[in-house]
């Protein structure tokens, strides 16, 4: 653990070298983490909304057939909650309260549940499949009052409070649903007010998070929880210098001549969710998908991407008829 925590805290000084982001990065990095982190947060809880459907819901509202009201709904909501701990991240002499973590919970079950949106629960909960016991609802209040006191005099290094937080929160359950998705967001404001990118798990890693969790509630031992949060730290922390150490000539991705949906944006002048959309809808094609699940486009895709605005422009074609023309000259195909 000391290692990990210790590359952290060397990538965070390094990370602190940039003394600010161009306006230009610094929106591409808040659109990806925004989707991604709605993404994977509500795929760990159950949504089976893709990445790209989440991207297509969250930055054009589009509708995704086959998927319910409900998963379209908690995706718009976190992505709601993750801009609004976004407007705290700037106030870091602003104390995180109860009313913080109660206004994130709202967010989260805006028209799902208006009813437990932004309250504590007063019946008893229990974790599907797990063994582990939750607290009487009675004793939340007081449990959530202590919280906060606890926060508020923890001394410990920040990557590892936020990870207590995170344990502890979804420990005391506070409320009847959305009580994963509320302890991350608030882990990753912890993290945010200090400096540090958010922390995304993975939904690779759902399973090795959720048994670390219980592990944690049954015996108290936090050995497996810890380095599932410190490494989704350590990656975030590797996307960001990635990126900004980009712009020095140290792109890993040229490298391998292979462009991310962010640089791809920033190379066509397109916008991400624009190339979501077409990706979606296969007039794009990845050439690649990393282990993490992130596409990556040929350079070549640039001239599809003129050739199609030239099309919209000089002809007018809808997404159907440029599938047809693309499709019979097309050089990723």
């Amino acid at each position: 653990m000391r290692d990990i925590l210790s590359r952290i805290h060397q990538k965070k000084q390094r990370l602190d070298t940039f003394q600010s982001l161009s306006n230009e990065i610094s929106k591409n990095l808040d659109e990806w983490f925004r989707i991604e982190l709605t993404y994977t947060s509500n795929a760990i809880e159950g949504n089976t909304l893709s990445r790209i459907e989440t991207a297509l819901v969250v930055e054009k509202g589009i509708t995704v057939e086959g998927k319910s009201i409900k998963e379209h709904l908690e995706a718009v909501n976190h992505a709601k909650a993750y801009q609004f701990i976004q407007t705290l991240t700037d106030k870091t002499k602003t104390s995180i309260t109860e009313r913080t973590i109660l206004d994130i919970h709202s967010l989260i079950l805006q028209n799902i549940d208006t009813v437990n949106a932004g309250r504590y629960r007063t019946i008893p909960v229990r974790i599907a499949g797990s063994t582990a016991i939750m607290p009487n609802a009675i004793k939340v209040p007081d449990l959530m009052s202590e919280f906060i006191k606890w926060l508020h005099h923890k001394k410990e290094g920040i990557v590892k409070i936020a990870a207590d937080a995170h344990f502890k929160l979804v420990s005391i359950h506070p409320f009847t649903d959305g009580n994963g998705r509320t302890a991350r967001l608030l882990m990753n404001l912890i993290l945010m007010q200090a400096g540090y990118p958010p922390a995304i798990i993975r939904k690779e890693d759902r399973r090795t998070y959720i048994n670390s969790i219980e592990k944690g509630q049954l015996s108290g031992d936090l050995s497996e929880y810890y380095p599932v949060v410190f490494s989704a730290v350590e990656r975030s922390l590797d996307i960001f210098l990635s990126t900004l150490e980009e712009k020095k000539g140290k792109p890993e991705f040229l490298k391998k001549k292979l462009m991310t949906i962010g640089k791809l944006a920033k190379e066509s002048n397109e916008t991400v969710s624009t190339i979501r959309y077409w990706t979606k809808e296969g007039l794009l094609k990845p050439s690649q998908i990393s282990k993490g699940g992130y596409q990556l486009y040929n350079p070549d895709t640039i001239k599809i991407i003129k050739k199609i605005r030239k099309l919209q422009k000089e002809k007018r074609l809808t997404i159907q008829e440029l599938k047809q023309v693309m499709g019979k000259d097309h050089p990723l195909y």
